[in-house]
């Protein structure tokens, strides 16, 4: 069996399903918890999602990556990588963040996991 890395979060958050939604995908919400960083997407399956912010005064792009599933209120996974990492910007070197969200009741569990360090360039100091 293979010895596949992920790291996996879950969370219940006292808050409904819709909300916590519009704080995965709202840039003006990621801004306030992601770094200073807005995810700027469309949205679709396929389309670019980049976490863009200002640093020294200059605008940039942090992470890039693309969407690979949505499904609104309940699944996002996208991939993500470092423009400025030293390894190359190809397919097997992007890394994989899924988010399932499950409403019950007034709130919301949030399960995070992130994976693909095992055929990601650095993926075993990335994983730890």
């Amino acid at each position: 069996m293979e010895n596949l890395k992920v790291v996996k979060s879950v969370i219940t958050i006292n808050a409904p399903v819709s909300s916590v939604w519009d704080a995965l995908v709202n840039p003006a919400k990621t801004k306030i918890y992601m770094f200073g960083c807005e995810a700027v997407s469309d949205w679709k399956v396929g389309s670019d999602l980049l976490w863009s912010g200002n640093y020294e005064g200059k605008e940039m792009v942090f992470v890039k990556g693309k969407i690979l599933e949505i499904e609104p209120n309940k699944l996002l996974k996208y991939t993500v990588i470092d423009p400025f990492a030293a390894y190359p910007d190809i397919p097997e070197n992007y890394l994989n963040v899924t988010y399932q969200l499950e409403e019950i009741g007034t709130q919301t569990t949030l399960i995070v996991t992130q994976d693909g360090f095992e055929t990601a360039a650095e993926g075993e100091k990335r994983y730890t």
